[in-house]
């Protein structure tokens, strides 16, 4: 593979007071090929215990002290701010490790994406898993299966093993918060809603990005690892409990918008939102493809038993 000269990878990192960040950052610039084409910016959401020093030369940083955050999504949407006209964008979290030169291997696969027909490839998956304690990673390809409805409105994924071997990228119906590859363009196109607080971040960034024209594939191979337990370390919801920053409060705002959005439990639609659908295709398409459909949380015998998209129409 043949890398175009100057081009650019903007990646995206949300941290909340995470001691993963600096290994993290490490790790992905050891591992890429052409570490100088990285552009790393990170919501750094963070005590005034911790610092940047071992990384600071290598991120631009959004400063945020941890009590003023309003969860993940607001601060990637603030990241999204910062997009300069890259030529790809990579959204990760801030508790990763990566395989060597992961970059040529990201871009090999949306170019291969491209001569299977695809106009706008979005790369995303629930990556593996790995512990930083042990120094253990999950030797498996994962895809990502429908689990339920939520209560709450969000559709809810399961990670799977793939049990085949395949040479090209597989079609998904589904998108990860923790990694997602794809054109630069994605972070003017697909912002997030910073009105959206935890649950409902993938559900509502998929379908839209669906509807602006990308098309969803989950990678063939393993080029990263994420860490899940990530057990003691804090999280924005063990903190957000004081008066005018109670996290609760913020869920169940975000929990209803979801709703609007997408017309479900007798609310009426969301229509005046600049974090809204697409016009290449419809939320109807969504549903078509995906075999499910928002307003009674209907899923499809063929979308229960985790078979690759299109569905085949009913």
């Amino acid at each position: 593979m043949s890398y175009k000269i100057g081009y650019k990878i903007f990646v995206q990192i949300a941290s909340y007071r995470d001691p993963e960040l600096i290994p993290t950052v490490l790790d992905l610039v050891e591992k890429a090929k052409n570490p100088e084409s990285l552009r790393i910016v990170v919501a750094w959401q963070h005590d005034d215990n911790e610092s940047l020093e071992p990384i600071k030369h290598l991120v631009e940083f959004i400063d945020i002290p941890y009590v003023e955050s309003k969860g993940v999504c607001w601060a990637r949407n603030l990241i999204q701010q910062k997009y300069n006209g890259e030529e790809y964008t990579l959204q990760l979290d801030s508790h990763h490790r990566f395989i060597q030169n992961w970059d040529e291997e990201l871009i090999e696969m949306y170019n291969k994406c491209k001569e299977m027909g695809s106009d706008k490839p979005l790369i995303t998956a629930y990556l593996p898993h790995y512990d930083p304690d042990k120094e253990e990673f999950l030797q498996e390809v994962w895809k990502m299966n429908l689990e339920k409805f939520m209560d709450e409105g969000p559709m809810f994924f399961i990670p799977e093993p793939l049990t085949e071997t395949y040479n090209n990228p597989i079609p998904s119906r589904f998108y990860s918060g923790h990694f997602a590859f794809t054109d630069g363009e994605f972070s003017k196109q697909v912002q997030h809603d910073p009105n959206y607080y935890f649950y409902g971040e993938e559900t509502n960034i998929g379908v839209r990005a669906y509807t602006h024209g990308y098309d969803l594939y989950h990678p063939n191979k393993i080029v990263a690892w994420h860490y899940y337990t990530r057990e003691k370390r804090p999280k924005h919801w063990d903190d957000h409990i004081i008066e005018g920053s109670d996290w609760s409060k913020l869920d169940n705002d975000s929990t209803n918008r979801h709703k609007k959005l997408f017309g479900m439990d007798g609310f009426d639609k969301l229509i005046d939102s600049i974090y809204n659908f697409g016009n290449v295709r419809t939320i109807e398409d969504y549903e078509t493809y995906a075999g499910i459909r928002f307003k009674d949380r209907y899923i499809s015998e063929y979308t229960k038993n985790n078979l690759f998209p299109p569905n085949p129409i009913e």
